[in-house]
């Protein structure tokens, strides 16, 4: 038995509403942490594609580990993956460019003394920056999904399929890490004592996370309900494990910070697509659910819009985010029509 599980029971606290919370207390608890990180020797879209990937992503790869002992469940693990990766790229952030607008380079006035100048130009400069990180990021994510639609058109994902995309995946969180390093000794920063103490307490978090969602899906699993059932399980999970990811999104982008709003969404995909079904296919082979193709099309369609975005108008333009919510409007209908 979990001993978190003993503790709530034991204290009668069982219900379903009671793992829900735990659900975004424990993402609340890390994301908290992760704010932290970025005076702890990370940038902005270091953060955004390369620590806050693996804990918004965290939920998804624990349901993953809990569909593998389950048995003919693993198509559910592409319908989480599916319904996480779009409704990061169309609904979570088209809502915000709705709201905010979603603008990478701010726009200030440029003083007139030689120091405000100097420090325009290097705002400048960082910006140039990230946009490039998040273009780069961008094509990762229409590389993994040409991929991933390539390895699954017979229908099937399997073993040997699932350590191709494995692989991918490692190969890319390589990059970026050697790319933060890189970064950080061209500025002389270190990672100080308190990055560790915050990588434990997210920890702590993961260890809630585990539990919820371990809980939760059980729990779903053994309801017969119109729509609250087994039947459904991968688009409920999916749902259930954006809620992080659309805090982030939502916070980030009312504190002006589109640059880790956008790097938050985009990152996080690279989790599921290609890890969490590299990881799945490994464990059992997939035979692919009938709207597959339109949920990979829909992914690459919103990815190449948003690459266009951040070249030719750096950042989601408000009135985007219409097309954005159609789009995800149109990936739910043909899921459950399908």
């Amino acid at each position: 038995m979990n001993p978190l599980t003993d503790i709530l029971q034991s204290a009668d606290l069982t219900g379903v509403w009671v793992y829900l919370a735990l659900f975004l207390a424990a993402s609340l608890l890390m994301m908290w942490r992760l704010e932290a990180l970025l005076d702890h020797g990370l940038e902005g879209t270091a953060v955004g594609t390369l620590v806050m990937p693996y804990c918004s992503g965290l939920g998804n790869l624990i349901f993953v580990a809990l569909v593998a002992t389950r048995e003919n469940q693993s198509q559910e693990v592409v319908t989480n993956c599916l319904v996480n990766n779009v409704t990061n790229l169309t609904l979570l952030l088209g809502l915000p460019a709705l709201i905010w607008g979603l603008q990478i380079r701010s726009k200030k006035k440029t003083g007139k003394s030689a120091a405000a100048k100097n420090a325009t130009k290097q705002a400048g400069a960082e910006q140039q920056l990230t946009r490039l990180s998040l273009l780069m990021t961008l094509f990762a994510v229409l590389f993994f999904s040409g991929v991933t639609w390539a390895l699954g058109a017979d229908g099937r994902i399997d073993a040997s399929d699932g350590l191709v995309l494995i692989a991918l995946f490692l190969f890319w969180q390589c990059f970026q890490v050697f790319d933060v390093l890189k970064q950080n000794v061209r500025q002389r920063r270190h990672f100080g004592p308190m990055f560790y103490v915050d990588i434990l307490i997210v920890l702590a978090g993961a260890y809630g996370l585990y539990t919820s969602i371990d809980w939760l899906v059980t729990w779903l699993t053994a309801q017969d309900g119109e729509f609250f059932n087994a039947k459904h399980l991968g688009w409920l999970s999916g749902w259930l494990m954006v809620l992080p990811n659309a805090l982030l999104a939502f916070f980030y982008a009312a504190r002006q910070r589109a640059d880790i709003a956008y790097a938050s969404q985009v990152g996080d995909g690279h989790i599921c697509i290609p890890l969490c079904l590299g990881l799945s296919a490994v464990l059992h082979p997939i035979t692919l659910p009938p709207f597959f193709e339109t949920g990979i099309i829909i992914l690459a369609v919103a990815t190449v819009i948003h690459l266009l975005c951040v070249m030719l108008a750096d950042g989601l333009p408000r009135w985007m985010g219409w097309p954005l919510l159609a789009a995800y409007v149109w990936f739910v209908a043909a899921g459950f029509t399908a």
